[in-house]
């Protein structure tokens, strides 16, 4: 009973966290034996949970190398230089090195996870052979959940490298026996077809309507996975029908305060589709919950509140994003996106075009702190910064107690619009009123007959920084142009990672 006292209290706290301390020894198990041989009491149909927990924890336990390397070869964001990650740098200049850790970290650590996920799976399926029919109903509910969170992690693992496996159970010894790897294609094909399974047997609300794991996935969830995998697939009426539901649910809202949508009081706003959620829970030691933020952050500020550590310079926007939202007219959403230094500042203006800029540009952020100049970078990542007088006191590691966003309402308002643009049909409502939507909150005018540039603009303005999406648009609607920028050159050879080397050498199919 204490793991209900837990989720209690944590939904008190309006955080979700999936470490259970009193069972982590089962936690353990799960991921060391999936055979679950043992000491496990199948009747006891309410310790069903714990196997969802522990993809919930699984899922949200990224290393902080991996969004990194998943985002980090778009046109809208560039890594920091004069590190010791000179590869890292490498990847973002296209240049790939199949021997460099994050890359087969990344592999490993995600393929780990689905694993994870089907051994979970097999799991609550012990559960249900022994549980009454109120017992196999909630089953089938935690099993979905799995499915979509599966989901995602594969979406991330196929948009990285494109042809990789499909697990289909906890034996990983099967992998060895694939004699023709899945394409991308039929991995998001597959994705699509999981949601579909998993879309009856979840909840019909917000996620932050969930009493039981606030923020966990529910239809919407599955639905925006849906639409995503479709829009891979450039299956734009599955796009515009998936993402037309959700608009059309009425459940989600746009955050009235982009600024403050990527910090403390956005989370599990009614924005939130998908969130991985950390938290403090409110004290200054002891348990917590977080990912390792400091890679975005810059490696030297004056904070508002004294101690409050800085970051590493390992992630900076680019100055083609910058000069983009400045013809744009942007204000919040540049604010929010690009934390500056004076020699960032230098930099833009010694361009002509650029030698006046707005008065608000400063290095001093809205909330007191300091961005002072650094080696590595002229800018720092404003969506992953959380100011330092939002940290708990006592907490003093940066961006602590912040959740960290995968999927927002208004990329779906977006890629409803795209699908329509690219000849779908929709009725929640038009493409001109989708993008509106999200101009709205930005402070700019509104749009009539939108074209799929402005789409694609709107998109670039809104969803920077932000899981490599601008990139994977760019690959899937072939503007390679864009993304050979300030001296890169891309060609359509470098839209994928090479397989990591130590994976090749386990699966010699990955080499063929």
């Amino acid at each position: 009973m204490k793991l209900f006292k837990k989720i209690k209290a944590i939904a008190l706290l309006t955080s979700l966290v999936f470490v259970i301390s009193a069972c982590s020894d089962k936690l353990d198990e799960l991921e060391l034996n999936n055979n679950f041989a043992g000491g496990t009491d199948f009747t006891k149909t309410e310790d069903m949970i714990l196997s969802l927990i522990g993809v919930y924890e699984a899922f949200q336990d990224r290393g902080w190398e991996q969004p990194l390397l998943i985002s980090v070869r778009g046109d809208d964001v560039n890594a920091g230089g004069l590190g010791d990650q000179q590869q890292f740098a490498d990847t973002d200049n296209f240049t790939y090195d199949k021997d460099y850790w994050m890359y087969n970290s990344l592999w490993e650590n995600v393929y780990k996870d689905v694993i994870t996920a089907h051994t979970a799976i097999e799991f609550i399926e012990r559960y249900q052979e022994l549980a009454d029919d109120s017992g196999k109903a909630l089953g089938d509910q935690y099993i979905a959940e799995v499915k979509v969170l599966r989901g995602i992690m594969l979406f991330h693992i196929s948009q990285v490298w494109g042809d990789v496996f499909i697990p289909e159970s906890s034996d990983t010894g099967l992998l060895l026996d694939v004699v023709e790897l899945p394409t991308q294609v039929q991995v998001m094909q597959h994705i699509s077809d999981q949601m579909d399974e998993a879309i009856p047997f979840l909840l019909d609300m917000h996620p932050n309507q969930r009493m039981d794991l606030p923020g966990g996935a529910t239809i919407y969830t599955a639905l925006a996975i849906k639409a995503l995998a479709n829009q891979e697939l450039k299956n734009y009426q599955a796009v515009a029908d998936a993402s037309g539901q959700i608009i059309s649910s009425g459940t989600f809202n746009l955050f009235s305060d982009f600024y403050e949508l990527f910090k403390t009081p956005g989370k599990l706003s009614d924005e939130s589709i998908l969130d991985m959620q950390y938290s403090d829970f409110g004290q200054g030691e002891g348990d917590r919950e977080r990912h390792l933020y400091a890679p975005y952050g810059p490696q030297n500020w004056t904070p508002a509140v004294d101690g409050a550590s800085s970051g590493w310079g390992f992630y900076e926007p680019s100055i083609k994003f910058i000069k983009f939202m400045l013809d744009r007219g942007e204000t919040v959403r540049l604010e929010t996106s690009v934390l500056f230094t004076d020699r960032g500042i230098a930099e833009i203006t010694a361009d002509p075009n650029y030698s006046t800029l707005p008065a608000w540009i400063s290095n001093t952020t809205r909330d007191g702190d300091v961005i002072n100049d650094y080696a590595r970078a002229l800018f720092a990542s404003g969506k992953h910064y959380l100011p330092s007088n939002q940290l708990i006191s006592g907490r003093t590691d940066y961006g602590s107690n912040k959740n960290y966003q995968v999927i927002r309402y208004a990329e779906i308002l977006l890629i409803y619009a795209e699908a329509l643009t690219q000849g779908a049909n929709g009725s929640a409502m038009t493409a001109d009123q989708a993008v509106n939507l999200v101009r709205s909150r930005a402070g700019l005018n509104s749009l009539n007959g939108v074209t799929l540039d402005q789409v694609v603009d709107e998109k670039f303005a809104e969803l920077g920084m932000e899981w490599g999406k601008r990139y994977f648009d760019m690959l899937r609607l072939g503007r390679y142009n864009e993304l050979s920028y300030d001296g890169r050159t891309f060609t359509e050879d470098k839209s994928f990672l090479p397989y990591p080397q130590s994976q090749v050498d386990q699966f010699p199919i990955l080499g063929q």
